[in-house]
């Protein structure tokens, strides 16, 4: 048995089990209809006649490890990372044994953790960047307008189209003024370069296979016939670079096109900076953990699941889909997307502990003061008052945890 698993049993008798009987009894008839007794005032020995003892193993049990389990962890001092399994090895009208199988924070050797020869990317912005990302802007400013000739990529196509498979139309396949931004990749492969170099009014039978990787059973991998109509084709028309686009812009500091390129050079190299700086501590983190020793319990990693199944959900959730949703168009499982994040879980838990015994062997500490400047900047940056997002955090407990972490990452990327 690993040194972090705890197994300690605990023998109940006398009067205290006794105690727990009859507290289990008092709540029990109160719940009971015997005829002859007022709802709450059947005696023990007439609930026991016709229910059993045993019927008040369970709650007495339940009752009594509210106290006996803080004290199994008071005298031997133990500080679980995880509930607790409880066995009832015994129980009978005048005594009950428990065993408790505690898990704390197990032993965690790290051989090293500084001077690991890591380094983090250099950072650089191209012309050619900065030049794509002024067009990006120019592109989301642009205007609307009606275009006379062909369709050709980046242009938006306003079309009637219907899919058939062996003749027969397929559920799913029809759409009517459907807008379609060429080049999106909205549609399966060959839909939107098929109508490339139509004009307005031209009609096209766009004979096309499914993926075989398709969502839909039925149409994976089949050959199908999309008739498709140009209703119209429009293109974006982009500003110039002008005094009105740049005070349309709003952007602080931004006067001219220079000014302009200066600002999204910065926001380009902090955005590659903070990318840079992630992958530099993942790197760290993956170097240590190669000379780093300690069991994870598999309850800590099904947590951790639960936490990234969690996050999941939310990103679905803000690209209007949920996992029921997800499941059905995969074709897949819980089960399966819990065993697919299950490695990175594991890793997530080891870097979790790595850092905490380097907060140990570190001897580092979060002052009041900078607890209560996070709590400050983090309320600010949320904009709600400080108490609530103590209480949405967690406590400062949490907080001094997580200032905790980020200095342990800056002793190592020391």
């Amino acid at each position: 048995m690993a040194k972090n698993i705890h197994e300690i049993e605990v023998e109940i008798k006398g009067k205290k089990w006794e105690d727990a009987i009859d507290a289990a009894f008092n709540t029990a008839k109160l719940k009971v209809n015997i005829p002859g007794f007022r709802k709450g005032k059947v005696t023990k020995e007439v609930f026991i006649k016709k229910y059993g003892v045993e019927s008040l193993y369970y709650d007495a049990i339940n009752d009594l490890l509210q106290t006996e389990y803080p004290k199994v962890l008071k005298d031997n001092k133990l500080e679980p990372i995880i509930n607790p399994n409880i066995d009832v090895l015994e129980v009978c009208d005048h005594c009950c044994k428990i065993k408790f199988t505690i898990t704390t924070r197990p032993e965690v050797k790290i051989k090293k953790y500084k001077d690991l020869k890591v380094k983090k990317d250099a950072v650089k912005v191209t012309n050619e960047e900065i030049d794509e990302e002024v067009k990006n802007l120019q592109a989301r400013m642009a205007d609307i307008v009606i275009k006379e000739g062909k369709i050709e990529n980046g242009d938006i196509a306003i079309i009637d189209f219907e899919g058939f498979k062996d003749g027969v139309a397929f559920e799913g396949g029809k759409g009517e003024n459907y807008s379609l931004t060429i080049g999106s990749n909205s549609f399966i492969p060959g839909f939107e370069e098929g109508l490339v170099g139509l004009k307005s009014g031209d009609e096209k039978d766009l004979k096309l296979t499914f993926p075989e990787n398709y969502h839909s059973e039925e149409l994976k991998g089949q050959k199908v016939v999309f008739k498709v109509k140009v209703h119209e084709v429009k293109t974006k028309k982009l500003p110039e670079l002008n005094e009105d686009f740049f005070l349309d812009l709003g952007m602080e500091g931004v006067k001219d096109e220079k000014s302009l390129k200066e600002v999204i050079k910065d926001q380009i190299t902090a955005r590659k900076d903070y990318e840079a700086d992630n992958k530099y501590i993942d790197a760290l983190l993956e170097e240590i953990s190669k000379n780093t020793e300690v069991e994870i319990p598999d309850e800590l990693v099904e947590e951790e699941i639960d936490k990234m199944v969690e996050e999941y959900s939310r990103n679905l959730q803000m690209q209007g889909m949920n996992l029921d949703a997800f499941y059905k168009f995969t074709n897949s499982t819980e089960e399966q997307l819990r065993e697919q994040m299950r490695n990175d879980a594991s890793i997530r838990v080891k870097y979790r502990f790595m850092l905490e015994e380097i907060v140990k062997l570190e001897d580092i500490k979060v002052t009041k003061k900078e607890i209560d400047e996070e709590i400050k900047k983090a309320a600010k940056a949320y904009n709600i008052p400080e108490e609530e997002f103590k209480e949405h955090i967690g406590g400062t407990d949490m907080i001094e945890y997580e200032l905790q972490m980020r200095k342990a990452i800056d002793v190592i990327k020391k």
